[in-house]
């Protein structure tokens, strides 16, 4: 005969499982917040628009966008560039933005030492305009050419 026998724990009162929640919830905010975010940034790369008016320039699509009045934009010294070719104009660290292959959105900093805020999913042709705040704007666009006619019309600061 065997004197093996199977014991079985006291099972825990409610406070257990309170001592959990915290954690749980933490962890449900912590990865709906990264969805979200990720999500903003994959709609972002595909679906943002920049608006330019005699009031100003409205950048929407994800969570950097924003309106920069036309007294702000310096568009008569806006350019198309090619960052690849402009060593001054390129991103070289990220400060608050999304850094994928293809796609850059957010406030960077540019080699030459400049604050700006990108939306570039191609880097040969990028328009660049500068601001009379601390900030310029790097922006690819489907007309470039275009629109920096148009930024010289709107708002034709040097």
């Amino acid at each position: 005969m065997s004197e093996t026998a199977v014991y079985e724990i006291v099972p825990a009162g409610p406070k257990a499982f309170w001592f959990v929640v915290p954690f749980l919830v933490l962890m449900l905010l912590v990865l709906g917040t990264v969805g979200f975010l990720l999500a903003r940034t994959a709609a972002g790369s595909n679906d943002a628009r920049f608006t330019l008016s005699p009031e100003g320039l409205r950048l929407t699509g994800d969570l950097y966008g924003r309106f920069v009045p036309a007294s702000q934009l310096r568009g008569a010294a806006a350019r198309v560039v090619d960052l690849r070719h402009d060593p001054d104009l390129r991103p070289v660290r990220r400060r608050m933005g999304t850094a994928l292959p293809g796609y850059l959105a957010g406030w960077f900093r540019l080699a030459g030492g400049r604050k700006a805020l990108l939306y570039v999913t191609a880097r040969d042709r990028v328009v660049y305009l500068p601001t009379t705040g601390d900030f310029d704007l790097l922006l690819t666009v489907t007309e470039p050419d275009r629109m920096v006619q148009h930024l010289g019309r709107v708002a034709p600061r040097p």
